[in-house]
């Protein structure tokens, strides 16, 4: 038997005058195997066509789709409205991003500056000479480093994260996760006193507090805080040097 949904949604644009920040409610059916995403879609195909919300993928792949869901930031193609035994949802967008309307946040601007930050690609002073074999690495390594490259980029570990909501200059998991991918990387000839360079300060990896928020609600379950303890032991070690 189906019962009755009630989505409470927040809207806003900023870019509006007369735009002030408050809540829609909506209701809606309940139908099995539903998901936020699928609740979103009805209600602005139905009910509210200035809604916005963002998505590309719709399975989990992407990232876009990320918001507050009852004060927890999740995926809203992967949340079922079954979880949620009371039948209410409110939606919000993710703090720590410029807010674009309702519930659109820009992601993509922040992790550009973050990849920029962290200098996200591989340092490597050799001439590439594309008609040769590439660089032989050992299977254990190049799964270690390669799994780190899972990351959606959804920025649900940043809008979970107490340190970057107090501080909006820290790197968050996902920068410090991007750092740990290329110190481990065989084909990255950067030092440890380059990345402490990089992530050695209090906005970087000695700010974390690891309230291990980021890793609780990671959609993919990536190793955040293991890899932000190797990167604060790696840099710790160059520090007392």
């Amino acid at each position: 038997m189906s019962r009755k949904l009630t989505i409470k949604a927040f809207k806003y644009n900023p870019l509006s005058k007369i735009s002030k920040p408050h809540f829609v409610t909506y209701e809606l059916e309940e139908t099995p195997f539903m998901t936020v995403f699928v609740c979103l879609t009805l209600i602005r195909e139905k009910m509210d066509a200035d809604l916005s919300f963002d998505f590309v993928c719709r399975a989990g792949i992407c990232g876009s789709c990320a918001m507050m869901i009852n004060g927890v930031p999740k995926l809203a193609c992967k949340t079922l409205t079954k979880d949620y035994e009371d039948g209410v949802i409110e939606l919000m967008p993710m703090p720590a991003f410029r807010h674009i309307k309702d519930l659109s946040v820009n992601t993509g601007e922040w992790f550009e500056g973050m990849c920029k930050r962290v200098e996200s690609w591989v340092h490597n002073e050799k001439e590439t000479d594309i008609s040769a074999l590439e660089e032989r690495i050992e299977p254990e390594v190049a799964d270690e480093t390669f799994e780190l490259d899972r990351c959606i980029e959804c920025g649900i570990c940043v809008a979970s994260c107490a340190t970057k909501l107090m501080r909006p200059d820290f790197i968050g998991a996902t920068g410090l996760l991007r750092t740990a991918r290329y110190l481990q990387d065989p084909h990255d000839h950067r030092s440890i006193k380059d990345f402490y360079e990089l992530v050695g300060d209090d906005d970087g990896v000695f700010g974390c507090m690891s309230l291990l928020a980021c890793e609780d609600n990671c959609p993919k379950d990536l190793p955040l805080q293991s890899k932000i303890a190797y990167m604060r032991r790696q840099l710790v070690a160059q520090k007392n040097k």
